[in-house]
């Protein structure tokens, strides 16, 4: 990944920079990399590369706190090098990568290989996420340390979640010692009990096993006490429903030091999707184009309250971060019946026009999505990014996203960067859509 060599000169957007208080008109100017000034009527450098963002919004580099990029051990789904691209088209900037790869990244030589091949043939920054347990078999600690020092920015184990409690609270208690979050997939297992869509009269009309919300908020209620006990950071992952998102906001509001994430998924999607496209009711027929694999994801598509509520807790802050849980997958993993298929939707390239809806709709002001995909993922890594992440300030990475907020465009998947086809919104119109992504000053997406 190499820095842009030419000055880069982005003139007449609207400048939206939450964490520096910014929105207005004016242009940005990345010279050796990193922002040198953002303001109105600034000069080009000779020989410099020049974006027109008329009629656009100029903002920082988006930043994803969770997505799996495959490699190493599972490249027909992904690829560093396709999972990157696939993020530069979507806006990201940077991107945390899971570490539920083979072998799993659980030792200081796994988060080293990553980083190294990530340099050498990514697109964008990746900042490597390694195991909580050896191989994340939920037995016995990794050495979190040595991960630290290699440059991890937090643990998790990811859809494997550390079910005994006395590890976890180990867990907590060494990672807080080094500064890092524990990052928690939500699920009881022996509620959920594999099924591939949440409890409801859609789980009963398919035929199929619900998971109840109860799955995930009893781990929660558990991680957010073990935290509170230990004094450490939990981080819930891909939080779906609006019983979490209460204990979030209460934990939080006693001191306990919990964070949460939010996917696109779970904000404009319900558990409707698996019926396919269309408006389905309860007792109506079901269509060839249902049992849509596509939607199978973990945690599954909730209700339309759930996801209102997942909107309400972005807006006040419950949430930090909208993030995406990109998860590619060939395509004979969706290709079998709803029980077989892979969980995990591929969503880099469509996070942003996916919740462009919220802004258009009125429930979400623009500056507040902008800020979860940038300045909000960005304070959870401080220390452990470059300086300056997720800002245009002066002396920031030359991190940049260009959207055309009423560009209209229909999701075609055989058109995605990534190896992963599997969305529930292709063939969907949407509004919105990042037209260039700037990577330390270099355009790696667009003109």
């Amino acid at each position: 990944m190499s820095v842009g060599s030419r000055p880069l000169l982005i003139s007449g957007g609207r400048v939206i920079d939450p964490a520096s208080g910014t929105d207005g008109p004016g242009d940005v100017l990345i010279i050796g990399g990193a922002v040198e000034a953002v303001g109105a009527g600034l000069s080009a450098p000779d020989g410099a590369e020049t974006i027109d963002a008329s009629g656009k919004v100029v903002a920082p580099g988006f930043v994803d706190l969770h997505c799996h990029l495959r490699e190493p051990g599972f490249e027909d789904r992904e690829t560093i090098e396709t999972g990157t691209a696939a993020a530069a088209a979507g806006g990201f900037t940077t991107v945390c990568a899971m570490p539920n790869t083979d072998p799993p990244m659980d030792s200081a030589a796994a988060i080293e290989y990553l980083a190294r091949a990530a340099a050498q043939r990514g697109s964008v920054r990746v900042l490597p996420i390694g195991c909580i347990t050896k191989r994340s078999e939920g037995r016995e600690l990794a050495d979190m340390g040595e991960m630290a020092e290699a440059g991890a920015v937090g643990f998790s184990d990811d859809g494997h979640p550390v079910s005994d409690d006395g590890l976890l609270r180990q867990a907590l208690a060494y990672a807080s010692a080094l500064g890092l979050p524990v990052i928690e997939h939500c699920e009881t297992l022996s509620l959920s009990a594999g099924g591939p869509v949440n409890e409801g009269w859609i789980a009963t009309r398919l035929g199929v096993r619900g998971v109840p919300a109860a799955a995930e908020e009893q781990m929660a209620a558990r991680d957010i006490a073990i935290a509170e006990l230990t004094g450490g950071w939990v981080h819930i992952a891909h939080m779906s429903t609006e019983g979490t998102a209460e204990l979030v906001r209460r934990a939080r509001g006693r001191g306990v030091r919990v964070t949460a994430e939010v996917t696109p998924h779970h904000l404009v999607l319900t558990e409707r999707a698996v019926l396919g496209p269309g408006e389905r009711s309860e007792f109506g027929p079901l269509t060839a184009e249902a049992y849509d694999t596509s939607a199978k994801v973990n945690p599954p598509l909730r209700t339309g309250r759930d996801a209102e509520a997942m909107v309400r807790a972005l807006a006040d802050g419950t949430a930090d971060a909208v993030a995406t849980d990109h998860a590619p997958h060939a395509a004979t993993d969706k290709l079998c019946t709803l029980d077989e298929a892979a969980f995990g939707i591929s969503g880099l390239e469509t996070a942003l026009g996916a919740t462009m809806a919220l802004v258009r709709s009125g429930a979400l002001p623009l500056p507040r999505l902008i800020e979860a995909l940038t300045a909000g993922p960005a304070r959870l890594l401080a220390g452990r990014a470059p300086e300056g992440l997720g800002t245009l300030a002066q002396g920031a990475p030359g991190d940049v996203a260009v959207i055309d907020p009423d560009a209209r465009w229909v999701v075609d998947p055989d058109a995605f960067k990534s190896k992963g086809r599997n969305t529930p919104l292709a063939g969907a119109e949407l509004t919105g859509r990042v037209v260039a992504t700037v990577f330390a000053g270099r355009v790696v997406h667009g003109p």
